[in-house]
């Protein structure tokens, strides 16, 4: 699979884009931000259906439960903001006016992850998927290129239930080609390998694909496995895979608390006891710096991975 650095789009183009596509053919569909659709690019669907958009202003919970409002009377309500505020500002409209009633609202949160760069911590969402994936009903979603982003809006508006979807501020580079399906009980092998299994989401699966390359010349053998949804996950591809390797290393632009990492150690330490290694932000907070540098800093990037993915494989098999 071969990824082209130097060839990214914006992910949230295509959020936006999609959205208004679908406000065609669906006049259910309506949409909601909290002064940032130029940002989010929601912008592209007001612009289309201004009488199905609402600013609701810097007022994220309001936004929310407006949201829950407009689903209450058989609106496809989706909501989006920056993660940081889509989450951390309104987890209790999230968990009691959506979730508890299992209303149909999707909550968009873009510039996920360390890669907001340079607006610095406070924007830095590192626990949103940690908030979300904890609250009964809700699902959590994390696209990994375009084609995957436009699949996973088009499956939220036709599906029912709360769903979140976390997209990067970056632009991403194409992992799938037109053939790629979406599934959302299914979780997706890209590479096989019999050291290690690397499981990743969103703007680090092009990462992890670049370092296991790399790590291919030099004579190991890396399963990377995808997971586009974190929750409801699918245990069952993993755990069949992991068997080949007994070894799994978790890669995620997210606290190692709470996030992908701790979805597959909690999955494997019931089910199928093996070495876990995450790789992810290490209980802290980020800060201020451009997205690529910040990316290495945390040691995200294909060139720290394959140092860090190697040390860990030479390590294993020393102990093995």
């Amino acid at each position: 699979m071969l990824i082209d650095k130097n060839n990214r789009k914006s992910i949230r183009s295509i959020f936006g884009k999609t959205l208004a596509q679908l406000g065609k053919t669906n006049p259910d569909i309506v949409v909601l931000d909290a002064d940032l659709s130029c940002s989010t690019q929601t912008q592209i669907f007001a612009k289309e259906f201004p009488n199905r958009f609402f600013n609701c202003g810097i007022a994220e919970q309001d936004m929310i439960a407006t949201a829950a409002g407009l689903a209450s009377v058989g609106k496809v309500p989706f909501a989006a903001s920056f993660a940081m505020f889509a989450t951390g500002r309104t987890y209790d409209q999230i968990r009691n006016t959506v979730c508890y009633p299992e209303f149909n609202v999707k909550i968009i949160g873009t510039h996920g992850g360390i890669t907001v760069g340079e607006d610095g911590a406070s924007h830095q969402a590192l626990e949103d998927i940690s908030l979300m994936r904890g609250i009964p009903n809700m699902s959590v979603l994390v696209p990994a290129d375009c084609r995957e982003c436009e699949q996973i809006i088009k499956f939220a508006a036709e599906n029912y239930g709360p769903m979140y979807i976390r997209i990067p501020r970056t632009n991403v580079c194409d992992i799938f080609d037109e053939s790629y399906e979406f599934d959302f009980c299914k979780a997706v092998v890209l590479r096989e390998g019999v050291d290690v299994s690397v499981i990743t989401n969103g703007e680090t699966l092009a990462e992890v694909l670049l370092a296991c390359a790399e790590l291919e010349k030099q004579g190991y053998s890396v399963q990377v496995i995808h997971v586009p949804v974190v929750k409801p996950l699918d245990g069952a591809t993993i755990i069949e895979n992991i068997k080949k390797t007994k070894f799994a290393i978790t890669v995620e632009n997210h606290s190692i608390i709470g996030g992908l990492g701790s979805t597959v150690c909690e999955l494997l330490a019931e089910y199928y006891p093996v070495p876990v290694h995450r790789i992810g932000i290490n209980d802290t907070f980020g800060q201020s710096g451009k997205w690529d540098y910040l990316l290495d800093y945390y040691g995200l990037s294909a060139e720290k991975l394959t140092i860090s993915i190697k040390r860990y494989l030479d390590k294993y098999k020393l102990v093995k």
